[in-house]
């Protein structure tokens, strides 16, 4: 049984999290969104207020909390820039879980505890241009030769990756045998062979760089390699499964926003001698937004007890985010027709919600892949 009341410390985390956003993202995140510029001292001031490694033990660097804080802070970020929150969700649930959960001591006294405290970012590279939600399409192949392996390919859509100091990267290290032939690398910026490409112009989340990485005869030394050769494809879903968790938060921060700024619009502006809210047209909108928003909420702290408990959670996090995302994407969209023509106007923030929304369908499994992971979860008893 899940306990919906939060105790005194979620309680806590929540409200720091909640002044924290408005207090340092709030100011400059249209101009951010509008010039694409990369939060970069935002972030800082979150390292240090240890929102970077949330779930990892303060041994290894993180703070240590339950995965219910972390999803209650991810929606107080998200609800104000969903582009820091893409960046700290990618640091969190894909980097700093995965190397907790697969790396060796050696792999995190030099690379999780930095990471977990905020002092090096990371980025996590699983797509390549031709194999996106078929992983065990991609090219990118690393053949081992004696202390180093030789990584050639290229990975795209890569969160983080102009601005990182250390890449998770999937790849083949045999070829001809799909998916058990792909395992995982810890790659460090700055390594010969490896160039970034340009940041992408997107739609969406636009403070949040993303870019294609090139290798080229890069040396990646073997004890880089995360498990074992060929357990990659394992290691990305588990880790994903996590990182599902994490955008359904930010979807959910991006929904809640819109409700707030729906509400408060709906009770200032007046139309026909009273405010539009009393319409029961505008009312109907709300309560719709307001009861799937709750109805998300509850499917993420669901998923989120479950890894707490560490019990399967694959489903029910894709659950999460395949319906948070929609919620999202509904909340955002209704958000801009009730401000009718002002919420065409990038001043008033609200369009930059649908075009943030938007991507939450999309990356870490697009609601298509999702429909079939719940699905074949079902089905296979």
């Amino acid at each position: 049984m899940i306990d919906f009341t939060l105790t005194d410390e979620q309680e806590l985390i929540r409200n720091t999290v909640r002044e924290f956003a408005q207090e340092h993202l709030a100011p400059g995140v249209i101009e951010r969104d509008d010039k694409a510029i990369f939060p970069a001292e935002q972030i800082k001031i979150m390292a240090d207020l240890g929102f970077m490694g949330m779930m990892i033990p303060e041994k290894w660097g993180g703070s240590g909390i339950d995965t219910r804080s972390y999803v209650l802070a991810l929606e107080e970020i998200a609800a104000v820039d969903a582009s820091a929150a893409v960046i700290m969700s990618v640091n969190n649930s894909l980097v700093c879980q995965l190397l907790f959960d697969w790396g060796t001591n050696e792999q995190k006294e030099k690379y999780l505890i930095p990471l977990a405290k905020g002092k090096k970012l990371g980025a996590y590279s699983l797509s390549e241009p031709q194999s996106g939600s078929d992983a065990s399409n991609m090219r990118t192949f690393a053949e081992k030769n004696g202390t180093h392996y030789i990584l050639n390919g290229t990975k795209n859509w890569v969160t983080s990756g102009q601005n990182s100091d250390v890449v998770i990267v999937f790849c083949l290290t045999e070829k001809g045998v799909g998916y058990k032939g792909i395992s995982a690398f810890i790659v460090g910026k700055g390594l010969k062979g490896l160039s970034v490409g340009k940041k992408e112009d997107k739609l969406g989340i636009r403070a949040s760089d993303t870019c294609e990485l090139y290798f080229e005869d890069c040396q990646i030394p073997v004890e880089n390699l995360i498990g074992e050769e060929g357990q990659g494809f394992k290691v990305a879903l588990k880790t994903l499964s996590g990182g599902r968790i994490g955008i359904a938060s930010q979807a959910l921060g991006i929904a809640r926003a819109a409700l707030d700024a729906s509400i408060s619009y709906a009770n200032e502006r007046h139309q026909f001698g009273q405010p539009i809210g009393e319409f029961g047209a505008i009312q109907n909108k709300i309560a719709d937004m307001a009861t799937e928003i709750d109805a998300a909420r509850l499917l993420i702290w669901r998923a989120a007890h479950l890894k707490d408990l560490g019990k399967p959670f694959n489903k029910e996090a894709s659950m999460a985010k395949l319906y948070a995302s929609s919620v999202a994407m509904r909340a955002s969209r209704e958000c801009v027709q009730i401000h009718g023509g002002y919420g065409y106007m990038q001043e008033y923030g609200v369009e930059r919600l649908m075009r943030d929304a938007k991507i939450t369908q999309i990356y870490e499994g697009t609601s298509e892949i999702l429909q079939l992971v719940i699905a074949k979860e079902l089905l296979k008893k």
